[in-house]
């Protein structure tokens, strides 16, 4: 089957370091690109609890733009293995089932929570993260039945949805409901992301709310909050006209320019102190701060902006920043890192929050597939790839592959 395959070893990376200065394309198009069209095996079911999925559309995510770019930090890299198909943002219909799968069939229109954990390991006992309820950020993603990777699309054993067809355990799989188009579908993971971030962030409705970048994660954090009917005051700092106008109409009260520590002040009433040396820092301040871009200039504003008690969570994958750690220890805030998903307490019981995304869609919560600007075929990556470096010149929002 057609597949669009990443590979790096050590001499590419060094190749590709130095040939990036002249020009990024080099790291997608020609001899030493990491990802090629190529043709791999069609998955079989790695036992009777996993399902084949024909795919039907597959995101492309901001994660899958740097790991191509090779701008992830190597910290994560005991925990990936290559080559590997990338691709976990995906839905398609089930065309084979395992002979222990009893709760899905054959035709249904799925999609796929893609963490590789203790139970997708075949893993027991589990680690400490699965038994407490969340498996996205389980211990043990370089062990059990598979090669290294956190999820599929990072493995070289289980592909991702850059495929025609993707394979997946029975525990991963979730039935998208009739009403929800796959152009909604399609987005349920990054939705999942933004509903578990707020859920560990939760807002009161006094509270004056912060999100960092309102592209896709950004402007999906503050649709969450809306759809939760909690009605906090909400700031985003978005640059982009484009993108800016997009996260207003989701439901934010303000969108700035990005001009933080300026700004901050006037809409949460607090205090600017100027330092001997440096930026100024506020007493008061933000409640709760929600950093999408996670820069060093991003966190260190948030820090400096966030009031006493208050906490910053940090959604954005970024690499080695350096921080002024002195607002955290002097207004006793807390950071919290935010990374996909889990099962969380609700009116109905323990809930995951990737059902959770497809039950609001269901239920006309949160509308998303107007976020899907761009189709591509799989041939037409390199395309895909170029409107994502550019995505406010291409009026993007999300884009995706779709297959016949």
């Amino acid at each position: 089957m057609k597949a669009l395959l990443f590979h790096v070893n050590i001499p590419r990376f060094l190749v590709i370091q130095a040939l990036r200065p002249i020009s990024t394309a080099f790291c997608y198009k020609g001899p030493f690109s990491t990802v090629k069209l190529a043709d791999v095996p069609e998955p079989a079911l790695p036992s009777p609890q996993w399902v084949k999925i024909k795919t039907r559309l597959c995101g492309f995510c901001g994660s899958d733009l740097n790991l191509i770019l090779l701008k992830d930090s190597p910290t994560a890299s005991p925990f990936t293995s290559f080559p590997c198909v990338p691709g976990h943002e995906l839905c398609g219909r089930i065309v084979e089932t395992g002979k222990e799968v009893q709760d899905l069939r054959e035709g249904d229109f799925v999609t796929i929570a893609p963490m590789l954990n203790c139970t997708t390991r075949a893993i027991n006992p589990e680690c400490r993260s699965c038994r407490e309820g969340r498996p996205a950020n389980c211990e043990n993603f370089a062990e059990g039945a598979f090669a290294p990777g956190m999820f599929i699309g990072l493995c070289k054993d289980i592909n991702g949805g850059f495929a025609e067809y993707v394979v997946a355990h029975r525990s991963q799989v979730y039935r998208v409901p009739p009403n929800v188009p796959p152009e909604a579908a399609v987005l349920t993971e990054p939705l999942a992301v933004a509903i578990q971030a707020v859920l560990d962030n939760r807002p009161t409705g006094q509270d004056k709310v912060l999100v960092i970048g309102g592209g896709v994660i950004g402007s999906l954090v503050v649709k969450t909050i809306r759809a939760l009917d909690i009605p906090c005051d909400i700031t985003v700092a978005e640059p982009s006209p484009f993108h800016a106008d997009y996260v207003k109409k989701s439901g934010a009260d303000r969108v700035i320019g990005g001009k933080l520590i300026e700004e901050a002040p006037g809409i949460t009433g607090g205090r600017a102190y100027k330092p001997l040396l440096g930026e100024k820092i506020l007493m008061g301040g933000f409640d709760r701060v929600y950093d999408v871009v996670a820069h060093a200039p991003t966190l260190n504003a948030a820090l400096r902006i966030t009031r006493t008690s208050g906490t910053i969570s940090v959604i954005g994958i970024g690499k080695d920043v350096k921080l002024d750690l002195t607002p955290l220890w002097l207004k006793v805030q807390t950071i919290k890192g935010a990374y996909a998903y889990g099962y969380n307490e609700s009116a109905e019981g323990q809930r995951q929050a990737f059902q959770m995304a497809l039950d609001m869609m269901g239920e006309g919560k949160i509308r998303v597939e107007d976020m899907l600007t761009h189709l591509f075929p799989l041939q037409d990556y390199r395309k895909m790839i170029a409107v994502n470096m550019h995505k406010t010149a291409n009026r993007a929002i999300k884009t995706a592959v779709r297959f016949a």
